[in-house]
């Protein structure tokens, strides 16, 4: 698949929305940190530092040319949009290696990450609500660091970013993914009002603690993914046209449709501040329906797993680790190239499926509000 180069990429995202929205302000528009929330889709190494889990070749093999935290070959949506914004890669909260500086923001996401409290069984602990209260944390040992004195500052952010910082949010997938594991399809649905009252009270102690840009991703077609389909998708009758099972897809649907809701009430509650909702389900499944045409040979199946097609996935084994499985030893090696698929190990998408989805949300066309004059995501030409 043909990569599209960060120069190319901007250049024509500039022109896009110029075109677009000509009442744009399309000279200069940043924001000064970002700070993030989220599960895997967005973890940039905070579940691997926190539990010192490790994450093996060839995870992070394009970009980073080795394991970097994050679950996919290279970067993620979240790495791409920070790019566009001319601000680096966030650091994770709890990665404490190398002097890592917070000055423009701070990656509060983790793996395996729900919006409700995590239950004993759950691969993180970091759920919604703590990733917040780490964030309050974070702010107050910021502002007490800074009334000491200045030597930290080059790698603190400034008081004023708290405000004047974007607060992004990629978080529910693993709400829905797990409920189906014990609950049935109506008990999932059922379950989802009281998940957004949760996140509701997480945004309303951000906003009381001075955030005010909310950018809020819904969540993709969890029904694509080779792990549910493998799991959740044995009878056909159960899987759409794309071969995703249906269930896992209208569940996410009817999420997206009560979060795109909160979202609105939030921003009619909060009239000093901008809440962008962002249809990641709709740019992740035109991608699916699309894959041949936008250069993909594989839309479903992982690139790194075992098992071969269909799904070339097995939940026994993850990505670059090496189990007995029925007496044989066996290794989740990658495909010859990860840019030919969507999915990189039955969970997590690959950097070129990321790099798609990160140029739409970009058009501005996939958020609402659209990006106008109030809110552009506008960004500097990097020649």
């Amino acid at each position: 698949m043909a990569n599209y180069s960060s120069n190319t990429l901007v250049f024509q995202v500039i022109t896009l929305v110029c075109l677009l929205f000509p009442a744009a302000n399309c000279v200069q528009f940043t924001y000064p940190a970002v700070f993030n929330f989220g599960d895997s889709n967005s973890d940039t190494g905070e579940l691997v530092a926190a539990l010192g889990d490790i994450l093996d070749s060839p995870n992070g093999q394009n970009y980073f040319k080795a394991p970097s935290g994050r679950f996919s070959d290279g970067r993620l949506i979240l790495d791409f949009l920070m790019d566009a914004m001319d601000l680096p890669f966030l650091n994770a909260y709890l990665d404490s290696i190398g002097i890592p500086s917070f000055r423009k923001g701070c990656n509060f996401a983790a793996a395996g990450s729900t919006i409700q409290p995590a239950s004993a069984q759950a691969v993180s602990p970091f759920s919604f609500g703590v990733q917040v209260a780490q964030f309050v944390r974070f702010k107050a040992r910021v502002l007490e660091l800074q009334a000491k004195g200045k030597r930290l500052d080059k790698y603190l952010p400034a008081q004023d970013y708290f405000q004047k910082g974007l607060y992004m949010f990629d978080i529910g997938q693993n709400d829905l993914a797990g409920a189906f594991y014990s609950k049935t399809y109506d008990q999932v649905l059922a379950s989802i009002p009281t998940i957004l009252i949760e996140f509701e009270t997480g945004i309303k102690t951000l906003y009381d603690q001075g955030a005010r840009y909310f950018w809020i991703h819904n969540t993709g077609p969890l029904g694509c993914l080779a792990q549910n389909v493998a799991k959740f998708g044995t009878d056909p009758a159960s899987l759409d046209e794309q071969g995703c099972v249906s269930k896992h897809n209208q569940a996410a649907k009817v999420f997206n449709l009560q979060l795109h809701a909160l979202s609105k009430k939030l921003q009619g509650q909060y009239t000093d501040s901008n809440f962008t909702y962002v249809d990641i389900y709709t740019i992740k499944y035109n991608l699916i329906s699309n894959y041949s045409k936008l250069g993909f040979e594989q839309p479903i199946m992982a690139c790194c797993g075992v098992g071969g097609p269909p799904l070339n996935y097995d939940s026994r084994i993850a990505c670059g680790k090496t189990k007995e499985i029925n007496g044989a030893t066996v290794t989740a090696k990658a495909c010859n190239d990860s840019s030919e698929y969507i999915n990189w190990d039955g969970i997590h998408y690959s950097e070129a499926a990321n790099q798609y989805v990160s140029s739409q949300i970009l058009t501005g066309k996939y958020s609402d509000p659209p990006f106008s004059d109030k809110m552009p995501f506008l960004l500097n030409l990097k020649f």
